[in-house]
């Protein structure tokens, strides 16, 4: 923070520096640019959709039990997510550090549950290579789940970062930023359980 710039206690700590709120900004940007990433794999997705080529169809293996599963456990994280930045800005440390490991714990246990279902679906024969609507499913939702995995890898630093340095202008807005691309994540789930699954069940 320079020198001039003075903490305003009824500011969250992350915005208390032009380059916290520059930063803030950015990623906004920059979210945009990933809005865009997915939308385009959406529209690839339900162009293709009907273009199984004989393969299993989508209706036959989608698991309505596992799939709210998987969305309970990303829907909480966001929940315990946003806990931590309100403990975060309260100045609570081991409050914050609790609620960020519930956050990769869920985190972590949705990425599970989605490896699980993949290798269920190739194991009857719904491959990348099986059909267009197969090809753009797992393209879809694999470039999602691995936005999640680099979202955990991403908080376990920030985490470990803020413990050694405690809580500053820098450090809080980089983990307020990471927030933002968590929640961001768990729209684009919602957006794939409607879009994908509840569509592919053929109950809508």
């Amino acid at each position: 923070m320079a020198a001039h710039e003075t903490i305003n206690p009824n500011e969250p700590l992350e915005y208390q520096s032009a380059e916290g709120r520059n930063n803030i900004l950015g990623f906004w940007i920059f979210l945009g640019a990933e809005f865009a990433l997915f939308a385009t794999l959406f529209a690839s997705y339900f162009v293709l959709v009907d273009r199984n080529a004989g393969a299993v169809p989508s209706a036959e293996l989608f698991d309505l039990n596992l799939v709210l599963i998987m969305t309970f456990l990303l829907l909480t994280s966001s929940f315990t997510c946003g806990i931590a930045i309100h403990e975060m800005r309260a100045g609570r440390m081991n409050q914050t550090l609790v609620w960020i490991g519930l956050t990769l714990l869920l985190g972590l246990g949705f990425v599970g549950f989605e490896i699980y279902e993949f290798i269920h679906y190739v194991h009857e024969g719904a491959t990348l290579s099986a059909s267009a609507h197969w090809s753009t499913f797992f393209v879809l939702l694999g470039t999602h789940g691995l936005h999640v995995s680099i979202g955990i890898g991403w908080i376990v630093l920030l985490a470990i970062q803020m413990l050694k340095r405690g809580f500053t202008p820098r450090t809080t807005s980089k983990f307020f930023i990471a927030s933002l691309y968590w929640h961001f994540l768990d729209v684009v789930w919602i957006m794939i359980f409607t879009g994908v699954y509840l569509l592919g069940m053929e109950w809508v």
